[in-house]
């Protein structure tokens, strides 16, 4: 795999970055929708849900925990799962701040 030179990058573009690419799973996405819908939940719950086994589901949920989408609070032997509000916000932000750029110029193509 090639070097992907992420210095030539600026900050925002590199955490924008990575916090895509933590999304970019439809079982990360069906994960997110799931702690959504219930406002937060543990491993067990979700695997539950999904048709996943639940070393694939604690994998996933890393994935999204190191990405600060999610936060995890131990409960007893548990973790219980929710969705870092902060995160998603930037989110919003970012891609509101993309569809009021591209509505300007909306004469391309």
């Amino acid at each position: 795999m090639g070097i992907s030179k992420t210095e030539h990058f600026t900050d925002k573009q590199n955490e924008l970055a990575s916090l895509l690419k933590a999304l970019a799973h439809p079982a990360r996405i069906a994960i997110l929708e799931h702690i959504i819908k219930v406002n937060a939940c543990i491993c067990n719950d979700i695997v539950n849900e999904l048709p996943l086994a639940q070393p694939t589901i604690s994998q996933h949920l890393k994935e999204l925990k190191n990405a600060g989408i999610i936060k995890g609070n131990i409960e007893g032997n548990a973790i219980c799962y929710c969705i870092d509000e902060k995160v998603i916000g930037k989110l919003q932000k970012i891609f509101s701040g993309y569809e009021m750029k591209i509505e300007k110029k909306r004469s391309c193509c």
